[in-house]
């Protein structure tokens, strides 16, 4: 804001509350809201002069305000006012003065067109907002009157303010319509009434766009008074298409080439223009035209333009691209248009650092192949003839695109550089799965023929990038593609060893490369011996550490059963990795995983033994820090460790075990591994407790290992109920803490039907129960703050429980639920049920909203009567069962 002086500090802020709505009074609290330095006194302003504009006075006050000697802020005020009286008070005017309206914003409009434009735009959507309300009966033709009033004559002095003042108007008009909530039959009636005055706005236009001496300003204003107009579906044949063809024209004029740009796009692509086949066909032209401009750009560097040039080849290519694959007699025109396309996909240099074209066409390749296979089956050979080629040679295109740069060139690039081309690599990973449903096996077999050729001339040098990118597409495919059946992986997984790998990029591709054939491998075990000694020595390098654990974990998880020659070597050197740290401790996670899945499989008996030498180390570090004084560094590796119990456990599970075999002892007759190892370490890890109960995020890592435990053993996990439902209960009744009540929830929904665990599980539960009303008894500031969160949640679970799902007998005690809140919290619990049952057959179909509300009022009133809310609710719940008035089962209940 400019042009008002501030004010004398010394002068005290008027008390606007008082204030009488004049105009001397809305031009102080306006000084006030712009330069009184007391937020809360330009608070009170700007509430004040909201109330001045909603107030029948503003209709009168708004004109004074846009005198030519106010300033430009006073003047932006006043026309704002017109355009919320116009906007949101329209019925508060008589009909007999809107045409006196009108006349006046035509003519304001007309004074302000050389400005302040913030004061212009203003006037204009105020005017603009006038003919929704009037158009069409009260003001038929708007917008014709609008061009008629302000297009000047070439000789007037003022005929470029006027003329942009006219297209400010007209640009505003279709954005106010959009912007605007309106009954669907009104919306219908003013679109229809809108397009109609487009034979008004398009000859304008072209004119303005055709006019040799015309300044570009006026030009670009009516590039976007036409990017406005095409939200209305106007047509895009007769003169529509010559003003589009104007469009295209003004792409040559530098200064124009942005605006120029967007306009087509925009306009092409709307959905509605594929009504115009013949309008699209002879778009083609047009944009081939600008092939050789595209290729000079890319040439030259010019990044913006060739950006803008692919925006529109890629706009009329994906958003039309059925309805000109079907103008079959114009085929060669749209494989002219793929074709300039696909030299966009691999236009020079490297994303995102030289270039930013070629990821806007990646969407486009998928378009394309998803509409060629929906013809029927005859169509499609003919489209498949024509189309493979040039899908081979995007697949050309995408991995030269996914190469990387030298490593001095990559070193050079910032971290977001490398983020975003590690995105676009994911992006041409998927558009290769696409271009697999076109290419199908022969893809595979293109990459597979070009790899060994690659690695198998010893003679000529290669770049490392060469062979990472084909490795990049066959791991792109297979991730995704059930690769099962391929009959060049077996030459894959054979050419993998000899692969050189000297960089961490190809060595990362290497990994996920074997990574994305495990499930091929646990079809054919005898190959694993090629890749897995590659994945342990990648698994010994940190900077390898995400691909080599991912991939050791997903062949440990796919290959478990055909491990058995490799597990020595397969522990032996992730024991090592673990106990010096070579990885992150997410990474750590992974491994156990994996490691899980690898013991799964082995013999019972020798599942104890592999156990405790992977796991001693670690208990033998977790012991000692068990011992020490609580501290920042000791308690990070205390969840670390038992961080990666939790994930060894989380997958090592014997019932995957062959069921039945002979010979064997069954596995109930023996104790869980996992449990011998839990028992061993409990007296541990209750002396962890001792130092760090109040600590929740050691409690949640010690109940994570049993959760997991029991979420995995399952029935299993018996021996240690008793004791773990003890050391629970301490827990809670000490600190209270959401993990421990997670693990007693896990508990109790496993063990509480079994007869031989019901009195520990009962005892846990009293003991939870107890805790926790002591806790509400204490009416702590936490409890209230927990109740505002939740509340909501928990009546709406009572009424849905009540409504169908409970037990007869379970019912009283949800009534008195209810009947705390209601002594406790009437208004919240008032709201809550309101909101609840409003909702149509909720808590059930059975029941009327008139039901409903009774329900809720006789609730409602009962503060001090429980047996009275009882009474309340079990007649609701049996409303909501259909069962009202049957006595027996009322006595019963």
């Amino acid at each position: 804001i400019y042009g008002m002086e501030p004010p004398d500090s010394s002068v005290q802020s008027p008390d606007l509350v008082s204030l009488e709505l004049t105009v001397e009074n809305v031009e102080k609290a306006l000084q006030q809201l712009y330069y009184d330095p007391d937020m809360e006194h330009k608070n009170v302003a700007q509430k004040w002069l909201t109330q001045a504009q909603t107030s029948r006075q503003a209709w009168q006050f708004c004109w004074p305000l846009l005198s030519p000697d106010k300033l430009p802020e006073i003047q932006f005020f006043g026309a704002s006012t017109l355009h919320t009286k116009i906007s949101c008070h329209w019925a508060d005017l008589p009909t007999d003065q809107h045409q006196t309206l009108r006349m006046q914003l035509l003519s304001h409009i007309s004074h302000f067109s050389s400005g302040p434009k913030m004061v212009l735009t203003r006037l204009c959507v105020a005017l603009a907002s006038l003919a929704l309300h009037t158009m069409p009966q009260g003001w038929p033709q708007a917008v014709a009157d609008m061009v008629r009033v302000y297009q000047p004559e070439k000789e007037e002095v003022n005929a470029n303010a006027h003329c942009l003042a006219l297209l400010e108007l007209l640009t505003v008009l279709p954005e106010e319509f959009q912007s605007y909530r309106l009954p669907q039959t009104r919306r219908a009636q003013l679109r229809e009434a809108l397009a109609g005055e487009w034979t008004a706005v398009c000859p304008l236009l072209r004119q303005l766009l055709q006019r040799q001496e015309g300044n570009s300003q006026v030009k670009e204003r009516a590039l976007r008074c036409l990017s406005s107009w095409v939200g209305l579906d106007v047509p895009l044949h007769g003169e529509s298409e010559g003003l589009l063809q104007d469009c295209f024209a003004a792409l040559s004029d530098p200064e124009l080439f942005d605006t120029a740009v967007e306009t087509i796009v925009s306009s092409i692509s709307q959905p509605d223009c594929q009504r115009y086949t013949d309008a699209l066909v002879n778009l083609m032209p047009l944009v081939l035209g600008l092939h050789d401009q595209l290729k000079a750009a890319a040439r030259d560097g010019d990044m913006e333009t060739s950006h803008g040039i692919c925006r529109i080849a890629v706009a009329l290519g994906e958003t039309h691209s059925r309805t000109l694959l079907e103008q079959v007699e114009h085929w060669q025109g749209y494989l002219a248009l793929v074709n300039m396309i696909l030299f966009c996909t691999g236009i020079p240099g490297h994303y995102p650092v030289n270039e930013t074209t070629s990821s806007l066409t990646l969407t486009f390749w998928y378009t394309l192949q998803d509409d060629i296979l929906s013809f029927e089956e005859d169509k499609q050979v003919v489209y498949l003839q024509v189309y493979r080629p040039v899908y081979f040679q995007l697949v050309d295109v995408l991995l030269h695109k996914a190469h990387f740069p030298s490593e001095q060139d990559y070193t050079s690039w910032s971290s977001d550089d490398k983020e975003q081309f590690r995105i676009y690599r994911v992006d041409i990973s998927d558009t290769l799965m696409y271009v697999y449903e076109i290419l199908g096996a022969e893809l595979l077999s293109n990459l597979y023929d070009r790899l060994g050729r690659l690695l198998m001339d010893t003679e000529r040098p290669k770049a490392w990038q060469d062979t990472e990118a084909l490795l990049f597409g066959f791991q792109a495919i297979a991730e995704t593609i059930d690769v099962n059946y391929s009959d060049v992986i077996p030459g894959l997984i054979g050419l993998i060893p000899r692969i050189s790998i000297s960089n961490i990029q190809l060595a990362d591709t290497v990994m996920y490369t074997i990574g994305s054939l495990a499930e091929w491998l646990a079809d054919h075990p005898m190959m694993l011996g090629n890749v897995l000694p590659m994945v342990l020595q990648g698994l010994v390098k940190a900077e390898l550490s995400v691909s080599s654990v991912s991939t050791l974990k997903r062949i440990c998880r796919e290959c478990r059963h055909d491990l058995a020659p490799y597990i020595h070597e397969i522990m032996t050197v992730s024991q090592d990795v673990l106990v010096k740290d070579i990885h992150k401790s997410s990474q750590c996670m992974w491994l156990m995983q994996g490691l899980g899945f690898l013991l799964s499989a082995l013999p019972m008996e020798e599942i104890l033994g592999s156990l405790t030498t992977l796991l001693t180390p670690h208990i033998q570090r977790l012991d000692t820090l068990a011992h020490q004084e609580p501290s920042p560094t000791a308690k990070l590796s205390i969840i670390h460790i038992l961080g990666m119990l939790s994930s060894l456990f989380t997958t090592l599970d014997i019932s995957r075990q062959d069921e039945g075999s002979e010979g064997t002892t069954p596995a109930q007759a023996r104790p869980n591994p996992v449990v011998v190892v839990l028992q061993q370490v409990f007296t541990l890890i209750q002396t962890i407790l001792s130092k760090w109960l109040s600590d929740s995020e050691v409690v949640e890592a010690v109940c994570g290992v049993f959760e997991r435990s029991v979420k995995t053993l399952l029935n299993d996990f018996a021996p240690m109920v008793q004791q773990l439902s003890e050391m629970l209960g301490q827990i809670y009744s000490a600190f209270p803490q959401a993990s421990a009540l997670d693990l007693t929830r896990q508990m109790v929904h496993i063990f509480a039907g079994e007869k031989d665990h019901f009195s520990p599980i009962q005892a846990l539960i009293e003991l939870v129960t107890s805790t926790t009303l002591s806790i509400f008894q204490q009416d702590i500031p936490p409890i209230g703050q927990v109740l505002q969160r939740d509340g909501k949640l928990l009546v709406h679970t009572i009424l849905e429980i009540v409504g169908s799902q409970s037990l007869c007998c379970l019912t009283e005690h949800f009534s008195e639920v209810l009947f705390c809140l209601n002594r406790h919290c009437p208004v919240l619990l008032a709201q809550w049920l309101k909101e609840g049952l409003r909702v149509p057959g909720f808590p059930s179909a059975q029941v009327s909203m008139e039901q409903k509300d009774t329900f809720s009022q006789q609730l409602l009133r009962e503060q001090t009567n429980k047996r009275r809310v009882k009474e309340i609710v079990k007649e609701f719940s049996l409303l909501c069962r259909g069962m009202q008035g049957t006595t027996g089962y009322s006595a019963d209940y």
